[in-house]
């Protein structure tokens, strides 16, 4: 019999560290009005000087444990999506491997950008339906303040850190939650609209790989984006993606309880529920408060869904997400019985036992 992945547990973290749209009129040439009016983001989270992509997603992946009550030594596999590592290696999900005590576990990152969650989730869920795993925590989590250029303005209001994690563990026969379709496209052909520079690259349209001095220090990454060109794209494919995911799933968009979608950008979420017929209060948005977190982005809303006891067992969540490279994808998920998320105190306190 092949085996379903279900959901359960959910967990996530945020830094303390609010940064406002007061703040960043103080930075660059823009106001509230003007952040809010295009993209529905009033605040975000900035990580801390001792905080960075893996800290922040063990915080997070801590939550989902504690919550599933299960111990790190149950892990089998860690997956963390994310596009902004402590550094080039190991990966982020090797560090969250050890920092909770997940000793039997394998681990990897995923980069697919801010479609990076849905990709790790597709491919833990595979791990699970073949038997080669049990019990899987896949997080996303990312430092994208690491990477802004703040004198953009086009882009240096958009984005914030966090990270967000769920476990998953096959389904008993008869038991409600499994992730009953997936859908994962890419065009490369698109990449330079939405792309961040590295180390490592060659004769990149902004210089950012040219080596600065004799010591051979690069520029800082930096995000850049052709706004409009991304706003197409998302609301066309993620609009598709959700179709395509509906259709393998064999049911309407009546029957989804709640979609909760990649938090880019305000008003293409609103396209996206008009172009699927959906009304925006079944359309989970957290983004006014955190921005846009990349991969992250799903499973904090995922938490905060839970935590406000939005999802009953048996009800269907479309999941969507648009990245860069460019990426995309969607899925249905069935919500099984999944714990409401735990405190950071508990959650410490757990891992110590």
């Amino acid at each position: 019999m092949k085996l379903a992945a279900r959901m359960t547990a959910t967990g996530a973290y945020l830094p303390e560290r609010v940064l406002t749209n007061a703040e960043l009129e103080r930075l660059v040439d823009t106001s509230d009005d003007w952040i809010v009016e295009r993209t529905g983001i009033r605040e975000r989270r900035i990580a801390g000087v001792d905080e960075s992509s893996s800290t922040l997603g063990t915080e997070a992946a801590l939550r989902a444990l504690a919550s599933a009550g299960v111990s790190g030594e149950e892990i089998d596999l860690v997956i963390a999506a994310t596009c902004t590592p402590d550094g080039m290696f190991p990966a982020v999900a090797t560090r969250i491997q050890h920092a909770i005590g997940a000793v039997r576990a394998t681990s990897f990152d995923v980069n697919a950008a801010c479609t990076g969650f849905l990709s790790a989730l597709m491919t833990g869920a595979q791990f699970i339906q073949t038997g080669s795993s049990r019990r899987a925590l896949i997080v996303g989590t990312e430092t994208m303040s690491r990477i802004v250029d703040w004198t953009d303005r086009g882009t240096c209001v958009l984005f914030g850190d966090g990270a967000g994690a769920v476990l998953l563990e096959p389904s008993a026969p008869g038991e409600p939650g499994a992730i009953e379709s997936m859908v994962l496209v890419s065009d490369g052909s698109q990449a330079d609209s939405l792309y961040a520079t590295g180390p490592c690259a060659v004769g990149d349209p902004l210089g950012a790989s040219d080596v600065v001095g004799a010591a051979g220090a690069a520029r800082a990454p930096r995000i850049v984006m052709d706004g409009r060109a991304v706003f197409r794209t998302a609301v066309q494919e993620m609009t598709n993606a959700c179709q395509q995911a509906l259709a393998a799933a064999r049911i309407g968009v009546e029957q989804v309880k709640l979609c909760v979608p990649h938090q880019a950008n305000e008003r293409i979420l609103s396209a996206v529920a008009r172009n699927l017929g959906l009304p925006m209060e079944r359309m989970f948005v957290n983004l006014d408060r955190y921005g846009n977190t990349s991969s992250a982005t799903i499973p904090v809303a995922l938490t905060e869904a839970n935590e406000a006891g939005l999802l009953q067992p048996g009800d269907r969540v479309l999941l969507t997400a648009i990245g860069g490279g460019v990426t995309w994808g969607a899925a249905v998920v069935e919500w099984a019985q999944v714990p409401a998320p735990v405190a950071a105190d508990a959650a410490l306190a757990a891992a110590a036992h």
